[in-house]
């Protein structure tokens, strides 16, 4: 099921739009707040950010400004009733994925929506270009190297590490790992996931200083810089 986070302070249009999302078996939270619904993908994964541009405490301009900066690239959709094309391109230039004015047709705002996801499909949910704590990602080259070094990664290996770029410091779950990476339900009996996870410490952490890659008691593995501490 998609998950949308639906930042909107009306609480009629959130009702209709959540509404009519939920119908289409789309699962919906809604913040009325932007400084809030940063805090909230910075800690929660979505498929699509449907997005109002007036908050009541900062625009849905600086949102995706925001959280471009923090390198969330998330679809997002801005709504708003200011439909003049300053505030598109504006809108536009923040990091928003598309615009569309209100009053707006329901249809049109779920087509909107189901072109983003087929779009994001396509694509690995990651930068061309992404680093973290010496680990370098190429997308366009399909490489990753750490500290400059080329770690000569599989293609599996290689999806394995993006998805633990996107959730970089957050503990991951064996479920979470098969269904992102194989996009399959997790078999218990299987080790396929943990075979994987050697794999890629054998390249990414072994002969480094620091391990990257640390075993979660109780949950499954994280991508932290930092020693874990339970």
């Amino acid at each position: 099921m998609n998950k949308v986070l639906l930042v909107e302070d009306d609480p009629r249009v959130a009702s209709f739009i959540t509404r009519g999302l939920e119908e289409h078996l789309y699962e919906v939270k809604t913040i009325t707040k932007g400084f809030d619904a940063i805090k909230e993908v910075m800690e929660n994964e979505y498929n699509i950010i449907i997005l109002d541009i007036m908050l009541p405490d900062i625009t849905g301009f600086e949102v995706c400004e925001v959280l471009r900066s923090r390198k969330i690239i998330v679809p997002i959709l801005i709504l708003s009733a200011l439909d003049t094309p300053h505030e598109k391109v504006k809108g536009l230039q923040a990091g928003a994925d598309d615009y569309l004015a209100k009053p707006f047709l329901f249809e049109e705002l779920l087509a909107r929506i189901n072109a983003q996801l087929r779009r994001a499909e396509f694509s690995t949910g990651i930068l061309d270009f992404q680093s973290y704590a010496g680990v370098e990602i190429n997308m366009k080259e399909q490489s990753a190297a750490r500290d400059g070094k080329e770690l000569n990664l599989s293609s599996r290996e290689l999806k394995l590490l993006i998805f633990f770029m996107k959730n970089r410091e957050k503990a991951l779950s064996r479920i979470e790992i098969a269904q992102a990476v194989w996009n399959i339900d997790f078999d218990t009996t299987s080790n396929t996931v943990d075979v994987y996870i050697n794999y890629l410490r054998n390249k990414i952490d072994k002969n480094f200083p620091t391990p990257l890659i640390h075993t979660i008691k109780g949950t499954g593995y994280m991508l932290k810089q930092k020693s874990y501490e339970s």
